[in-house]
């Protein structure tokens, strides 16, 4: 299953036997803190992690009740299949006990976790939960959450905003949140441009615009790349912006004029909804499918590549980006 199923699987149940695996390990951390939280398991709890994997011990702990009356959490985190038949019996123990939990937190390569996918099946009283890197809607979705959870006065905007500065990456979101919940004040753009954005003041968002207006972006991309922003953000960043256009370029078609609140989900600033209705219109939608054809390629050329030539593969791809456009 994925993400959302799993979300409301545990608005009614807690799953005793659970394999989390995918493209973003931040999950791996969050869930793993939620059973510990949920289940108050700090003191009655079994980790082990890489090669600390001791099946002995495990099974031993999963065999056995509580000493305390409580619950047995289990989690295993490695890079490494162990061995099925000891899968197997691991999760066989752990079913036997209501009060036993085993979570198998696999950092392996996706591609290898078809063979535990089937041990952790229906069959076997088990989950299995697959995570991908968030779309802006995922995103805002678990921002929103987190939001809700801490008791911050943030504008749709200003949240938006943060985190698409942040790229996305959950984790960094979920931090300066924390961060921000410290003021107690409601938070709007200033406040993240001088407590969050401060150390990276070039936007990404920026350097996409200027590449669509066909500036020259050469100086800031450099200095993005130095200031820490790798291939593949700037790769996810330009296809968000891809799929904004999209939408704008829709909407304006049905509707005659462009609305970002209905659109997006939040509302723009007027002058940048109208900048993005303006490049909406003026850039003809086989153009974009055309960039979005070149991303896409760029994308399996700079991950089979070697690290020192991902930057020059980046650099052509945004070349011909401005050749399309």
């Amino acid at each position: 299953m994925y993400r959302a199923e799993f979300e409301g699987l545990l608005k009614n149940t807690l799953p005793q036997t659970v394999l989390l695996y995918g493209d973003n390990s931040f999950f791996l951390d969050y869930y793993s803190k939620y059973y510990k939280d949920r289940l108050n398991a700090k003191e009655e709890l079994l980790q082990h992690f890489y090669d600390e994997y001791n099946y002995e011990q495990a099974k031993s702990y999963l065999s056995q009740g509580s000493l305390f009356g409580g619950v047995n959490l289990y989690i295993l985190r490695t890079d490494k299949k162990i061995n099925k038949k000891e899968l197997e019996t691991l999760i066989e123990s752990c079913n036997k006990n209501p009060n036993n939990y085993f979570l198998y937190l696999y950092e392996g390569s996706t591609s290898n976790a078809k063979s535990l996918t089937t041990s952790f099946s229906k069959k076997n009283n088990a989950v299995n939960v697959r995570f991908f890197e968030p779309n802006i809607k995922e995103a805002t979705e678990f921002a929103n959450k987190i939001v809700k959870e801490l008791n911050i006065n943030i504008t749709p905007y200003a949240l938006n905003y943060l985190i698409n500065n942040l790229n996305l990456n959950l984790s960094l979101i979920t931090k300066e949140l924390e961060k921000l919940a410290i003021l107690d004040e409601p938070i709007e753009v200033a406040q993240i441009d001088s407590l969050v954005y401060s150390t990276s003041p070039l936007s990404v968002e920026k350097m996409i615009i200027s590449l669509f207006k066909k500036e020259d972006i050469t100086n800031t991309l450099q200095k993005l790349i130095e200031l820490g922003e790798d291939e593949f953000s700037i790769l996810r960043s330009i296809q968000r912006f891809l799929q904004q256009l999209f939408l704008f370029h829709a909407y304006i078609k049905l509707h005659g004029r462009p609305n970002s609140k209905e659109i997006l989900g939040y509302q723009l600033p007027k002058f940048i909804e109208e900048e993005r209705a303006s490049l909406a219109i003026r850039i003809k939608p086989s153009k974009l499918l055309n960039i979005y054809q070149e991303i896409l390629e760029a994308e399996i050329d700079i991950k089979s590549s070697a690290s020192a030539n991902k930057e020059a593969l980046l650099y052509g791809l945004l070349i011909r980006i401005k050749y399309i456009l």
